[in-house]
């Protein structure tokens, strides 16, 4: 489970009651597809004839331009985590990270998501004994890209949901 059980006004928008601007929102959805796209090829080279994961990603992306409705953003996350149900390891992870950075459009908190089974995916294609290590990586990678105006918002976020996101956030 990636979601708290009470919501963080912090991640709904301020339309829907809570202090999220529709700016942040974007910002937010745009670092979790990049978060996704860093593992992707996890994904692709087990399954490279799979388009859902990616499509996921471009989705996402297309909802943060204005060119595709919250709805279908969501459909095509949904639709990425189906590509991972068969799978194992790190090719599961990259798809599952693909589909919440998809469903971010829908759940801004969704962000930590694509952010942790990334590291996920990292961790379970890394050699045996450096998975601790390739995961720190990718945590610290991740945070490299975070824009400024959200920065302190998802590390806050990390810290609260570290503990139910398999601590994957002690970088």
């Amino acid at each position: 489970m990636i979601l708290p059980k009470v919501r963080d006004p912090r991640f709904v928008t301020i339309r829907r009651g809570g202090t999220l601007t529709d700016a942040d929102h974007r910002l937010l959805a745009l670092w979790a597809a990049s978060c996704a796209e860093h593992v992707l090829g996890l994904f692709e080279s087990a399954r490279p004839g799979d388009p859902r994961p990616r499509q996921a990603i471009e989705h996402a992306r297309a909802w943060v331009r204005g060119e595709v409705k919250m709805m279908r953003a969501r459909a095509a996350g949904g639709h990425a985590m189906g590509a991972a149900r068969d799978l194992r390891g790190a090719a599961r992870h990259a798809a599952y990270a693909a589909g919440q950075a998809g469903a971010v459009a829908h759940v801004a908190a969704h962000e930590l998501g694509a952010a942790a089974y990334a590291i996920k995916a990292a961790r379970a294609a890394a050699p045996e004994g450096e998975s601790e290590t390739a995961g720190r990586l990718e945590c610290q990678w991740q945070r490299d890209q975070l824009p400024e105006a959200i920065r302190e918002l998802v590390l806050d976020d990390q810290r609260l949901r570290n503990d139910i996101c398999w601590s994957v956030f002690d970088c």
